[in-house]
């Protein structure tokens, strides 16, 4: 399957770079993020020496991300999509059970509380290693190294499918706002939220129309939906 597309999505998060992380192969770098992220998953939530093991996962990334010479900024602005977990976190020690204690003059759950740290600790070590990974490898080269790692040559060609798609998609997207705004709609203004929802609804159907195209082009080249090539 050919991989040489570029995509925005890719592009965003990857940072182009000389470095031996940048060189290092593609299948060595996604069996060491599993195997990293195994360890800090595994990491026990009740051990004293929990705290340490964090800090101790979260300077092996910081390591790994000057030796590739990123910007950590680079790293740091792209962790927002990490914002839906961290509300979670917060959540938890309020509705959780268990002995209470107080913190900041608000009553929380001690059991919540611990649950919510050891939870927001695994994610951001876990987040920041993936951008990590990200930032130094291409998309056509994570897919060249899924691959070598054999995975099943159909679950690497819907991937590769998708990550296109994710362009045609954000770049549909892109040129709708910039058509919105330019008839007096601004997308952030409450009054407007019902235009911005029609107008997902009309993308929607947009990208399963052209999905439609795209599969019933592939089909008449002679592509085999049983058999990934």
């Amino acid at each position: 399957m050919g991989a040489g597309h570029g995509h925005g999505a890719g592009r965003s998060l990857h940072h182009p770079g000389r470095s031996r992380v940048h060189r290092a192969p593609a299948h060595l770098k996604v069996v060491a993020l599993v195997t990293f992220m195994l360890v800090v998953v595994a990491t026990p939530r009740g051990a004293s020496w929990a705290p340490v093991a964090y800090a101790a996962y979260g300077a092996c990334v910081l390591a790994v991300v000057l030796a590739a010479r990123v910007p950590v900024l680079f790293v740091v602005r792209r962790m927002v999509v990490e914002l839906p977990f961290v509300v979670f976190a917060v959540l938890v020690p309020f509705v959780a059970t268990g002995p209470r204690t107080e913190v900041l003059g608000l009553t929380v759950s001690e059991p919540g509380l611990v649950a919510a740290g050891h939870l927001l600790a695994k994610g951001t070590i876990g987040v920041a290693a993936a951008l990590t990974m990200a930032s130094t490898t291409t998309a056509r080269e994570l897919l060249g190294g899924l691959e070598r790692l054999r995975m099943p040559a159909l679950l690497v060609e819907i991937m590769g499918f998708m990550l296109r798609y994710v362009d045609v998609v954000t770049g549909e997207w892109s040129r709708m706002l910039v058509a919105m705004r330019s008839r007096g709609c601004d997308p952030r203004s409450p009054r407007h939220w019902g235009t911005l929802a029609r107008g997902l609804g009309a993308l929607f159907i947009r990208s399963y129309e052209r999905g439609e195209r795209v599969h019933l082009a592939m089909l008449s080249r002679g592509y085999d939906v049983g058999r990934a090539r």
